[in-house]
């Protein structure tokens, strides 16, 4: 009697294990709600300024070879030299200065979504349309696109997103005909805010690609 009721417990303990063992042999079970999550906090159905963020572990910083393969179907070179080497004819990228005048409004800021780096209004679309325009008829001026983020996720993310929002802002101002040299880039990621609450409409001001202008005399 002792042996069959021995039986019957050990049947029962392999009965309660099986269920643990099953949803772990599926193998990515855990990483799939990882994902949901994830797909959940990176949605493209955000709207401007929504998003909670959970640990920095969600948040994984691109390297180059991410930025090229996001260029790919239409990659533009960088210049051969940046701004205050030898030989590019250029100061440092600080002798830049912000647009005044006419050029404030022809060279405004543009805007993004939550963590996007594609310029999704028409308004913004149009404006850069009408900076190519200008740069094409002054080819001896030259700007840089300052990439920034809002306070949100780790410093080395920000710094990967404001460089493709620069970029992405460099890419179409080429495409629309203007010459890769006279176009640079730059990101700030979240270290220059222009809006220092914490709310989604301060988050919304600081999603930006800002423009500075050197004219060659």
């Amino acid at each position: 009697m002792k042996k069959i009721g021995s039986y019957y417990y050990l049947c029962a303990m392999a009965l309660a294990i099986l269920p643990g063992c099953n949803k772990k042999s599926q193998g990515t079970w855990d990483n799939n709600t990882a994902s949901h999550d994830k797909a959940s906090l990176w949605g493209g159905a955000l709207a401007q300024g929504d998003s909670e963020f959970g640990v920095e572990e969600d948040f994984i910083p691109l390297q180059e070879e991410d930025l090229k393969a996001q260029f790919a179907d239409g990659a533009v070179p960088q210049p051969r030299l940046s701004p205050g080497e030898p030989g590019s004819g250029l100061p440092t990228i600080d002798h830049f200065r912000t647009p005044d005048a006419e050029l404030a409004y022809l060279f405004r800021p543009v805007y993004f979504n939550t963590d996007d780096h594609v310029l999704r209004g028409k308004e913004y679309v149009n404006a850069i349309e009408t900076m190519a325009a200008y740069l094409k008829s002054h080819p001896h001026t030259f700007i840089c696109v300052a990439g920034h983020c809002d306070e949100r996720a780790p410093e080395a993310y920000n710094l990967s997103l404001g460089s493709r929002r620069a970029n992405y802002v460099r890419t179409l101002l080429v495409q629309k005909g203007v010459h890769p040299e006279q176009i640079h880039t730059i990101s700030y990621g979240k270290e220059r805010p222009i809006s220092f609450g914490h709310t989604p409409q301060d988050w919304a001001k600081n999603r930006r690609a800002e423009f500075r202008i050197y004219k060659k005399s």
